[in-house]
């Protein structure tokens, strides 16, 4: 009876697989199906009518993120070289992979449907490995990390703005 629970366990998990295997060859590959990509040459935090958004500005465009409050308070605080008073999750693991060696390397951000992604490059021990993300925790750990964050041209030319302050926003 224990082998059926188990050959049945195995099966599902099987199965689970093969439905995220898709997912796990994007993170694996960084977004690479996007030959072309563009360095991020400046990031902003911004507060509007409708909450926090970090503008990835490249290319006189800016990509609008937007990003909950901690986030954009750890993001601020890692770009303005703000010391917190408690750390945040990003200053943790931060502090976390920098004790084991560790770094970002890079950070990929794409956008797949109506939803940002982030292919968060650590490298550890000489191997490097990306992780799939959340676009504003990757980021703000290649913020914390000096890391360079790319985007895709396509990205940039599809949600990309002429650079222009959004009405109602205060630049932090």
């Amino acid at each position: 009876m224990r082998y059926g629970r188990m050959r049945v366990f195995l099966r599902s998990i099987a199965g689970i697989a093969v439905l995220f295997l898709p997912w796990c060859s994007l993170a694996a590959d960084g977004g690479a199906a996007e030959a072309d990509h563009v360095k991020v040459e400046s990031v902003e935090v911004a507060i509007s009518s409708v909450g926090p958004i970090v503008l990835l500005k490249a290319l006189g465009k800016a990509v609008p993120v937007f990003v909950d409050q901690t986030v954009a308070e750890s993001i601020h605080a890692a770009l303005t070289r703000q010391r917190l008073p408690r750390p945040l999750s990003h200053d943790l693991m931060r502090t976390i992979l920098a004790s084991y060696g560790g770094k970002v390397t890079q950070v990929v951000v794409t956008l797949q449907g109506s939803t940002y992604y982030g292919a968060l490059t650590v490298e550890l021990n000489s191997e490097s490995k990306v992780f799939d993300s959340r676009s504003s925790d990757a980021i703000a750990l290649a913020i914390h990390f000096s890391a360079p964050i790319l985007i895709g041209r396509d990205l940039l030319e599809k949600a990309g703005q002429a650079i222009v302050a959004p009405p109602g926003s205060q630049r932090l």
